[in-house]
């Protein structure tokens, strides 16, 4: 049996009492990071005074090994109480997980995904913004037509939209944020769960001016939907109906949606 097992995006505290039975339990740990989660063992074990089982098997399971190491899966392999374990929060969210899970429905093994920490719901919820109809988008793409597009996505698709962003990155982002939509309301949760946590809501230039070049830490961005258009006599979908060259389209939809026209022709193109 394969379980997928989420671990604290910070304070220990937030493991819960199933984590660490599926863990104590494990007769094989696929690891993000083989060194994380024996660290997370050593403590749970000294913390919480737990025992483990004795021999348990370490495998490292990361985004650049995940494809080839499940081509070489067998169905037999997950005989033996199989663990997958990230380094910080939901498997399957920003980190593998999903790939095995796939494996374990085409291949009829039996799996379970305990519930637990997620960045992403608690900035969600901690933003206080009312839409509550959302978008996770992860990280954007680090430069070229994809970022900018994705950042168009981001800004314009009705929804509360979620972006995980470093600290190489936070300020770019928040600068491309204040040239396409200025007076949106961005939300930002640091360090989550941590000893520094910090929540900053605000525009992008005033969330530029309170974080004044300090940039450090893990970041959650929450943007908030765009302000609802006025009623139309058409909409997107209508537009996209019609027999018109991509660009035209494109220059239709920018009127109705404000999403700059050349980053929606490239949605448009990437979409066909």
């Amino acid at each position: 049996m394969l379980s997928l097992v989420p671990t604290p995006i910070g304070n220990i505290g937030d493991i819960s009492l199933r984590a660490i039975e599926a863990l104590r339990e494990a007769d094989v740990l696929l690891c993000e990071d083989t060194r994380v989660t024996k660290k997370l063992i050593h403590i749970l074990k000294e913390r919480y005074s737990t025992t483990f089982k004795e021999h348990q098997e370490f495998i490292s399971l990361h985004s650049h090994n995940e494809k080839h190491f499940i081509e070489k899966l067998e169905p037999s392999f997950f005989e033996s109480n199989v663990v997958y374990i990230s380094d910080a929060g939901m498997p399957g969210v920003s980190d593998p997980g999903q790939a095995l899970v796939a494996y374990c429905l085409e291949n009829s093994v039996a799996y379970d995904v305990l519930p637990g920490a997620n960045a992403l719901l608690t900035a969600f919820v901690a933003s206080g913004f009312e839409e509550t109809q959302l978008l996770f988008l992860g990280f954007l793409d680090h430069k070229g037509s994809s970022r900018a597009s994705g950042l168009q996505k981001a800004l314009y698709n009705g929804y509360t939209t979620i972006l995980y962003e470093s600290p190489h990155r936070l300020e770019k982002l928040l600068k491309e944020l204040h040239s396409e939509a200025a007076s949106r309301e961005i939300f930002l949760a640091k360090e989550l769960t941590k000893k520094y946590q910090n929540y900053l809501r605000g525009t992008p230039e005033e969330l530029l001016a309170e974080l004044n070049g300090n940039f450090r830490g893990e970041w959650v961005v929450v943007i908030s939907p765009a302000p609802a258009q006025a009623d139309s006599a058409i909409t997107q979908k209508d537009i996209l109906a019609l027999n018109l060259p991509k660009k035209v389209q494109a220059k239709l939809i920018s009127k109705i949606t404000g999403e700059n026209t050349k980053a929606c022709y490239q949605r448009l193109l990437e979409e066909i």
